[in-house]
């Protein structure tokens, strides 16, 4: 069968170069009992892809199942694909077929494949190796004629890395790897699927396809799509039933498209999830942290430039010590944190020792009085959890241990604070 047919006859829109490489090797494998793994991002049409193979086999007339691991509760998934005794566990009132056994003959797909447990993962190991499998509770092995083709939208490799997928159980799988491409990838088929499902959708609502101007088109091709072909459909589907003109333009386009502000943001802090909402501010205040630190060195650097081409400031300069420079800084409003040397000589001692802010860099270099001998970089934490925890300290400080104070200042909820406390293992 040529690929056109294919895609007539399963609904495949599209002829990216990406796409028609997949049905390619999809029809090429069909006619083999070779394992096959398809990979690509949610809502690509992964399933679509497990069922041309299957059509295209000499299994064709064989049941075809599809499967979902991540649906199926661990406790439970043993007995779904292989069956279970009577009495085998809390429930089993009778005997139980699983899938391998009323499948024999056929085609299972297992989509989400990442998700199955390990204990899982070596019994199906052992199905598709030698084609035997026991039933929970029982002892006898059974034989299974079934072809596996799984599904999964992560990457399975790194999780072989991480221990949460076997790695003979992967190799054993991917004999035939398909990768689907997301739709972001193939952005001369987004009209064109665009156009199929709003005809679509007017047939079954008796309504007048909408129509998309240039710029509308543009906005269209362009959008993220992290939701590929399913969140497409969507769109197309509310345009269809609330859009009140036949000619969509990019304004009233873009009121249907999900705000893009979220793919857009910089990423979150390493090892915390993104779905409190409240690391918006979190990172805002480590932006502003960043930027008032380069503010105060570059002041910094100005002030004891100038100290060092007039040596009658130093003796002023020396009357700062740490508390009453930050003190200053703070009165002038001109900085909310600060970096300051560790200490100010007078140079009315020949030996002493000062550390002064590079003049060609954020970092200390040290100094003597008879002149400059000697130019020590010391490494300065670019850690953003230091960071955090440097700004959490001094705003604790600066309102005498008042958590709600703080947490206002800094913008964050104090219940966010609290969590930091905790983490930072910060004592108020």
């Amino acid at each position: 069968m040529d690929l056109q047919s294919i895609k007539n006859r399963f609904g495949i829109i599209g002829n990216s170069p990406a796409l028609n490489y997949a049905l390619n090797t999809a029809a090429q494998v069909a006619a083999t009992d070779l394992t096959v793994l398809i990979v690509g991002e949610s809502g690509v049409g992964k399933e679509v892809f497990s069922q041309i193979i299957h059509a295209l086999s000499a299994r064709k007339h064989n049941p075809f199942i599809a499967v979902n691991c991540g649906a199926i509760p661990e406790g439970t998934i043993d007995s779904e694909l292989f069956g279970h005794e009577k009495g085998a566990f809390t429930g089993a009132v009778d005997s139980r077929k699983g899938y391998f056994e009323t499948v024999n003959g056929g085609t299972i797909f297992l989509d989400e494949i990442g998700e199955m447990p390990l204990g899982t993962q070596a019994r199906l190991l052992r199905v598709l190796e030698t084609g035997e499998f026991i039933r929970v509770g029982s002892s006898k092995v059974q034989k299974t004629d079934v072809r596996v083709i799984a599904a999964t939208n992560r990457e399975l490799l790194e999780f072989t890395q991480k221990g949460r997928f076997r790695e003979d159980l992967y190799y054993r799988l991917s004999t035939v790897p398909i990768r689907v491409p997301a739709l972001r990838d193939r952005k001369e088929d987004i009209p064109l699927l665009f156009r199929k499902f709003v005809v679509d959708f007017s047939e079954k609502y008796k309504t007048a396809p909408v129509q998309l101007d240039d710029d509308a088109k543009n906005l269209l091709i362009n959008h993220p799509w992290q939701g590929n072909v399913r969140e497409l459909k969507n769109i197309a589907e509310q345009i269809s039933v609330l859009s009140t003109s036949p000619i969509i333009t990019a304004v009233e386009l873009s009121r249907f498209l999900p705000n893009q502000d979220k793919f857009n943001r910089m990423p979150v802090l390493a090892g915390h999830a993104a779905s409190t909402g409240e690391f918006a501010n979190e990172r805002e205040i480590l932006y502003k942290l960043f930027f008032d630190m380069k503010k105060d060195v570059t002041e910094l650097k100005k002030m004891f430039l100038e100290i060092l081409q007039n040596p009658s400031l130093a003796g002023a300069a020396a009357n700062f010590t740490r508390d009453s420079l930050i003190q200053e800084y703070h009165n002038n409003g001109e900085a909310q944190s600060i970096i300051t040397p560790p200490s100010i000589a007078s140079p009315a001692s020949p030996a002493a020792t000062t550390y002064y802010p590079s003049t060609h860099g954020s970092q200390p270099v040290l100094l003597h009085d008879e002149g400059i001998h000697q130019h020590e970089e010391v490494e300065e934490s670019l850690n953003i959890m230091d960071k955090e925890k440097e700004l959490i300290v001094k705003a604790l400080k600066k309102h005498k241990g008042k958590r709600r104070d703080a947490s206002l200042d800094l913008g964050i909820s104090e219940r966010t604070l609290y969590r930091k406390l905790k983490e930072y293992d910060i004592d108020e």
